[in-house]
């Protein structure tokens, strides 16, 4: 293979076994795809997922990765002012460079570590990750850092739940045994004088060809030792159509956190601004109120019964609004709980009934979004909704409550894409079942040990209206569904 001369490197890199000083890591995005495989005239990193584009999601990611001190972006020449598009729309401060890539993944490799030519090889570690992998977790990127702390360089890997064979002209030669098999992903992680030192060896073999940056360290510095890090089947790569599908469903189903924050810090981010709470007179509305009234917020509670307010009617909901901007010159925050839970059979449940369910938990979410923008547009304010575990999946005597908690959720979502430019934030609740009046009514007494409590939810509600979290599903359980630990 001829050496691409637009890459090669003459300067030597001494190999040094172990960091010292300061650690800074970079993420290298790799978005050189072209998307033939797609069928596309557009790149893939360019499509749109869950209302932003896989670039963008990934993006996201290392910006919001408290590891990552750095993060350099390889497009496909010919759609680098899209790529630069993608960080500023994903508010990616920490995006250093848009830079065009090369004929090859090596070759991009190259030009990111040229890039990089200023940083230090001791004390920089380098993590490459696949732009169309927009599902990584923080949890896999926090574990490559640790890992680059005691060892050269990294991979991310997950077991093989099928059976690999190896064929020559479609006839079985070989069936591995699974135990010692893995299916590699990315980011891969490295010290940056190890991964400097393996290229520079590379491009002096005429045969060097590699589809990853882990094989050239194996190859090239075969003494090497390339730790795995543990993945995640849901850090998929998109590169089939049908992946698109998929990695679209699974952004609706994934849960975000936000950081749950000190009492001073509650006191710091609320004094001074005003809340709007539909449904404030009971469970996890009244909660809210009350927590957000405590740590300094002005707050404006609404529900049928304290004020005769409707959720579902937009000249209450408007009115409500107009009140806390007159009385206070600003609205921050707006929260919508107010709902109704029929149970039953839907050939069974009265027509009115019917209705009165689809405007109190669709319509309502619809007109308080509508009339919430313009104020939340001046403060750069946040809508939150909620909605319900059945959302993901429609439940017998659940039709009308499960079927409006999926389409909030999808509310939340689309949403989120439109205000982006505007710097408004929305995002939805999905609480376990917790201990409400609306509760008690449809399902009467039940042990306190399996519900949530309300105040459990609006301290999670708080956390979410005071981050950065948009077009996101928020989770509040009880217990952690990988630890069983008790949680809130």
């Amino acid at each position: 293979m001829a050496v691409d001369t637009t890459v090669k490197r003459k300067r030597m890199v001494v190999l040094v076994m172990a960091p010292q000083g300061e650690q800074r890591t970079v993420a290298v995005i790799l978005a050189g795809g072209s998307g033939q495989r797609m069928g596309l005239s557009t790149p893939k990193q360019l499509l749109k997922i869950a209302g932003k584009t896989i670039l963008e999601h990934t993006l996201c990611v290392f910006q919001e990765a408290p590891d990552i001190d750095e993060i350099l972006v390889l497009m496909n020449p010919g759609f680098l002012n899209d790529a630069a598009e993608c960080v500023k729309k994903a508010g990616c401060s920490k995006v250093t460079a848009v830079l065009p890539g090369g004929t090859s993944r090596n070759a991009t490799t190259q030009l990111a570590l040229d890039a990089l030519a200023d940083h230090p090889a001791d004390s920089t570690n380098v993590l490459f990750h696949d732009a169309v992998r927009p599902l990584l977790s923080q949890r896999i990127i926090r574990d490559c850092v640790t890992a680059l702390r005691e060892h050269l360089a990294v991979d991310v890997a997950i077991p093989s739940a099928d059976t690999i064979i190896q064929v020559d002209e479609d006839v079985i030669v070989d069936v591995p045994r699974r135990a010692n098999l893995r299916r590699g992903q990315t980011p891969q992680g490295f010290r940056l004088a190890t991964i400097r030192a393996a290229y520079e060896k590379a491009w002096r073999d005429d045969g060097f060809e590699a589809t990853d940056d882990c094989s050239v360290v194996l190859r090239y510095l075969p003494g090497t030792p390339i730790y795995v890090v543990p993945g995640d089947e849901h850090n998929m790569k998109v590169t089939e159509p049908v992946d698109m599908f998929v990695a679209d469903k699974l952004f609706q189903l994934a849960s975000s956190d936000a950081p749950d924050l000190t009492e001073d810090q509650y006191a710091e981010a609320l004094t001074g601004k005003t809340v709007v709470v539909f449904g404030a007179s009971k469970g996890i509305g009244a909660a809210v109120a009350k927590l957000a009234q405590r740590f300094g917020a002005r707050v404006f509670g609404y529900s049928r019964g304290a004020t005769r307010t409707h959720a579902e009617r937009p000249d209450d909901v408007a009115a409500a609004l107009a009140q806390a901007y007159s009385a206070t010159g600003r609205v921050d925050f707006v929260v919508n709980t107010a709902g109704v839970l029929r149970i039953g059979r839907l050939d069974a449940i009265e027509p009115e009934a019917i209705e009165e369910a689809l405007r109190v938990n669709y319509l309502a979410p619809i007109h308080i979004a509508r009339a919430a923008f313009p104020y939340l547009a001046k403060t750069g304010g946040h809508l939150l909704l909620y909605t319900s575990s059945s959302y993901t999946r429609g439940r017998a005597d659940y039709s009308l409550y499960s079927s409006a908690k999926a389409a909030t959720v999808n509310l939340t979502q689309a949403l989120a894409d439109e205000w982006s430019s505007d710097g408004v934030r929305i995002n939805c609740i999905n609480p376990e079942r917790t201990s409400t009046p609306m509760r008690t009514n449809a399902f009467g007494q039940e042990p306190p040990h399996t519900l949530l409590s309300a105040d459990q939810v609006a301290r999670t509600s708080l956390n979410v209206l005071l981050s950065d979290l948009t077009g996101q599903v928020i989770d509040v359980r009880r217990d952690d569904p990988l630890t069983g630990a008790r949680t809130g």
